[in-house]
């Protein structure tokens, strides 16, 4: 992060990944940052700067407000067509966001627990997929008011995940077709109930 500029219920970004990251940018185009998908206001590729524009509605859904200069974020370009998917399909739309409650660090091994509303845990299944700061990670075990995941070295050294502390918030986007199955299921045990009972 290279510049901050905050206004009343808006706040803009600079950062500089390098122009090696913003080769072929434009402007309009999405780039998500921990996760949250932005849109490019303002860059220079050649000197390896881009800025984007958030405004109230993210600021309230995500940790973007909290982002100070200096911090590190996770950023990643759009997927372009024929790209290699390595995970599941995240779109930077984010839900929520959870607290880090739990943490227990080795050597090799990364084990955190993360609390949230516990409306959104009908969407988080145990191995189910979930994208936390934008990296999409497969959930381990599941309570009524969080979720547990186990982290492997490579992910904690190339996103931002292997910084992170207790107390800390992070962005979760949920995994859309749970979501949409289980709203669909709910819907239709409603109507069907609903019906019965009538």
């Amino acid at each position: 992060m290279t510049q901050i500029r905050d206004e009343a219920a808006f706040r803009q970004l600079t950062l500089q990944p390098g122009a090696a990251y913003l080769r072929d940018v434009a402007r309009g185009a999405s780039i998500a940052i921990n996760g949250v998908c932005l849109t490019v206001t303002d860059f220079d590729s050649a000197a390896g700067w881009v800025c984007f524009d958030v405004i109230a509605e993210t600021l309230s859904k995500t940790n973007l407000g909290a982002i100070q200069p200096g911090d590190a974020v996770n950023f990643e370009r759009s997927l372009s067509f024929g790209s290699e998917l390595g995970g599941h399909i995240v779109s930077g739309h984010i839900q929520t966001t959870a607290t880090i409650t739990a943490l227990d660090k080795t050597a090799n091994n990364c084990a955190m627990r993360l609390t949230l509303a516990p409306d959104y845990m009908r969407y988080i299944l145990s191995k189910g997929f979930i994208a936390v700061e934008g990296c999409s990670l497969t959930v381990g075990e599941t309570y009524s008011d969080g979720f547990s995941l186990y982290l492997i070295p490579e992910t904690l050294a190339i996103t931002t995940l292997g910084l992170k502390q207790l107390g800390d918030t992070l962005n979760i986007e949920l995994d859309q077709q749970t979501q949409t199955i289980v709203q669909t299921v709910e819907r239709i045990m409603a109507e069907r109930f609903g019906a019965a009972g009538g």
